[in-house]
């Protein structure tokens, strides 16, 4: 999963007291592990300098982008998050930066923003948990400036047969336990059905990850 924990609903309601323990103690230490490695930080160090002005960041989770933003370059940034627990951690980490944050607690199919308000808006392994990523990408094009650019990073559908074949079978109950993530998204299509032209494009396998789990793409979109 990346930053966004979505709320998965493929629990039965005898399990939701053990979910929720698991969830908001267990599930945002997996999160912050598994966004933290190595090869997902020089990612996010490829990307986040691309963002400017008045910045809208989906699925801000714990805080682990804050870092890598190129200060000078930020107006504001809104950091919006659903998951309670996970924003409060970003919260916690606001003062080792020296722009404006706002937080947003919502989902990303609804953001509470003017229509043409935002320079930038940035998905860094986001898009593979909202529940409904389309619907999330138009309402970041609806809020995006005339001329503004959509900022990605993730992770999703590989290229090889074999590979997708085991993301397919693995993503029957990857979901259940990482937050809703999904590992067989299609990103580029799901941008450009959303009306956004893929400016730019790189694709590659994450060293040291496994393939089902390391394909990523990202670039700029607008």
């Amino acid at each position: 999963n990346g930053n966004y924990v979505g709320n998965y609903s493929g629990w039965t309601k005898g399990e939701d007291k053990t979910m929720g323990f698991y969830n908001k103690y267990i599930l945002p230490k997996i999160i912050n592990a598994g966004c933290g490695t190595k090869p997902i930080r020089k990612q996010r160090e490829k990307v986040l300098p691309l963002c400017k002005g008045i910045v809208l960041e989906i699925g801000c989770g714990s805080g682990l982008n804050f870092s890598f933003y190129e200060e000078n370059n930020i107006d504001k940034l809104y950091a919006l998050e659903p998951d309670k627990e996970m924003l409060r951690q970003a919260e916690s980490v606001v003062k080792e930066v020296n722009f404006p944050i706002t937080f947003l607690e919502t989902g990303a199919e609804k953001i509470p923003l003017e229509d043409d308000s935002i320079d930038t808006a940035l998905l860094t392994y986001t898009l593979c948990t909202i529940p409904d990523p389309l619907a999330a990408l138009l309402e970041i094009r609806r809020v995006l400036k005339k001329g503004g650019k959509l900022v990605f990073c993730e992770h999703g559908m590989a290229p090889e047969n074999n590979v997708k074949k085991m993301q397919n079978f693995i993503n029957s109950f990857w979901p259940i336990f990482v937050g809703g993530c999904n590992l067989n998204r299609d990103i580029p299509s799901l941008i450009k059905d959303a009306g956004f032209l893929v400016d730019n494009l790189e694709t590659m396998y994450l060293p040291k990850t496994p393939k089902w789990f390391g394909y990523n793409y990202w670039g700029s979109a607008s």
